[in-house]
């Protein structure tokens, strides 16, 4: 597999629409990659030179396993409504873990790890604004999740009183959000065609 390989593309894109319905699911979810994307890249570099090449696969897949699920079992004593609707999402942050060890990320520089994950959190948080906004009209539902406390009675801030277009908070309406964004960033940064 090559950098730009499909299969790590679109382990990125299952989160991407599947979880950031709200802007607490998409930080939730965002905050739970970084941590164990970092982790994960310190334990596989500490491992990595002490194991045979025919081993790297099966210690990639525990390390990740390990990892992803203490960071469950963390936000699951946090805040349990939190981790209840992330669902089985953070299970994929473990396989792609393994998918970009596989194509020699964590043997990249830094600089351009640390890029991915700013891009993917960005992407992952703004997406999550936009369809909270556009589906619900409020912002900051559930906000008090991220604190871990449990007053059901705060639902964030009511933007539009009857509600929004509920269809941007399904899958859906999640990719349709998407493909508008990606259309407004080529149309934006595409070079004008030379006059003939």
């Amino acid at each position: 597999m090559n950098k730009s390989s499909p299969l790590q593309n679109s382990l990125m894109l299952t989160p991407l629409i599947g979880i950031t319905d709200s802007l607490v699911t998409a930080l939730g979810l965002w905050l739970m990659f970084a941590l164990i994307l970092s982790a994960y890249s310190v334990s596989m570099g500490v491992l990595r030179s002490r194991l045979m090449p025919a081993t790297h696969l099966l210690a990639s897949l525990l390390v990740a396993a390990t990892l992803t699920s203490c960071a469950e079992l963390a936000m699951q004593t946090w805040s349990l409504q939190w981790h209840q609707h992330l669902g089985f999402y953070p299970g994929l942050i473990a396989l792609q873990c393994v998918v970009l060890q596989h194509n020699g990320f964590f043997q990249s520089p830094a600089r351009d790890r640390l890029r991915l994950c700013g891009l993917f959190g960005a992407l992952m948080v703004g997406l999550g604004l936009l369809r909270e906004l556009i589906g619900n009209g409020t912002l900051g539902r559930h906000l008090s999740w991220v604190a871990g406390a449990t007053q059901p009675d705060w639902q964030g801030w009511t933007l539009i009183a009857d509600g929004g277009l509920h269809l941007a908070t399904l899958a859906p309406g999640g990719f349709i959000l998407l493909g508008l964004l990606v259309a407004a960033h080529q149309a934006c940064t595409r070079r004008p065609a030379a006059a003939q």
